[in-house]
């Protein structure tokens, strides 16, 4: 299919994002605010790959191109997007320029980053294909555009998920080493812990290999960002259930204390299932403050999370999975009721 709308001329962005920004109608839960602004890349020739789980794949049983992680995501110029941030307040405090896999990528992407931060002067982040990269070269190009941190999505907790749903196993062209070789330069690019790895919670792992990936990840210099399974309406996943609550929340709060340096990987404890039983720590100060619940992401300038993705894994009319603010008294409450909901029960979908 030809478009005349294009990267790097055209971008698209969150629902949340096109709110924030007047482009469309809407409102936020309170409490709520988006605190980065995602532009995504986009083509009339869409994505290369054919992962299971996404609405972009060129393999996608459905049109679902205006979709991605759930929401809506409209096309506009990006001049249109930069006019209105200089013009207007927003809530942003980071911007994240999304890759796609597709041979113009990364030139559009460094367009995009530095025409970004020359207008806004927020810091910007890249979240990279390493399919269409070539190593320390382009990721030092990806730095000298204006970026400060970049995210990698392995997505999948084990190579074996990774070939079955991004790989040999779809068509698709990613391999499991070239992204952990990714992260690794990445981390010598951009320096330890601005580089963000984001896995999937439900796409057939069980809760000690997803630690196992945290665990990787950490050990590199790279952060985790998790995302529970969402089943994408068009994609090959789309009647693939999502994790149960309890499985999320222990993996969560997992990834906060192996990311935190307050637990390793072989402290934490589990079933013959592979569920978490046990952390070795006593967990209670930290589900007591509710951080490890929140949306994990790139910061903003003063180091707290900008990139909160308001529903990005739920509907509203669901439990928040990730809360893009601190969770309150009466949230607490019930994380404490949800963190070993179904521990002996958890069966591999």
């Amino acid at each position: 299919m030809i478009s005349d709308q294009e990267s790097p001329q055209y971008v698209q962005t969150s629902l949340a994002g096109a709110i924030c920004l007047g482009l469309e109608r809407g409102r936020f839960m309170p409490h709520t605010r988006c605190g980065c602004l995602n532009l995504l890349l986009t083509y009339g020739s869409a994505c290369r790959a054919c992962c299971s789980y996404c609405g972009l794949a060129r393999n996608r049983q459905a049109d679902t191109s205006s979709t991605f992680i759930r929401v809506k995501w409209p096309t506009y110029a990006l001049d249109d997007i930069l006019q209105r941030m200089g013009k207007s307040s927003h809530p942003f405090r980071r911007v994240c320029v999304s890759m796609i896999t597709h041979s113009r990528a990364l030139p559009d992407t460094c367009s995009i980053i530095a025409q970004v931060r020359k207008s806004t002067g927020l810091p910007v982040s890249g979240l990279l294909a390493p399919t269409v990269m070539k190593g320390i070269k382009d990721l030092q190009a990806i730095r000298e555009a204006g970026a400060d941190q970049v995210g990698i999505a392995i997505d999948a907790a084990t190579e074996d998920l990774f070939s079955q749903h991004r790989g040999a196993g779809v068509g698709g062209p990613h391999r499991w080493e070239h992204f952990w070789r990714a992260v690794a330069d990445a981390v010598q690019v951009f320096g330890p812990y601005a580089v963000g790895v984001h896995l999937i919670v439900g796409l057939g792992e069980s809760e000690q290999e997803m630690v196992a990936a945290i665990s990787r990840a950490y050990q590199l210099g790279a952060m985790t960002h998790l995302f529970s399974f969402f089943p994408e309406a068009g994609s090959l996943l789309e009647s693939w259930p999502q994790p149960g609550l309890g499985a999320y929340r222990r993996v969560q709060l997992a990834r906060y204390l192996i990311n935190e340096g307050i637990i390793g990987e072989r402290m934490v404890e589990y079933s013959p299932q592979g569920q978490i039983v046990g952390f070795g720590v006593d967990i209670e100060p930290y589900v007591g403050k509710g951080i490890p619940f929140m949306t994990s992401g790139c910061p903003g300038e003063d180091g707290l999370v900008a990139c909160n993705r308001p529903f990005g894994n739920e509907r509203a009319s669901e439990a928040m999975r990730n809360y893009p603010f601190l969770p309150q008294a009466g949230d607490i409450e019930k994380i404490r009721l949800q963190i070993w909901d179904g521990v002996g029960a958890y069966e591999r979908p």
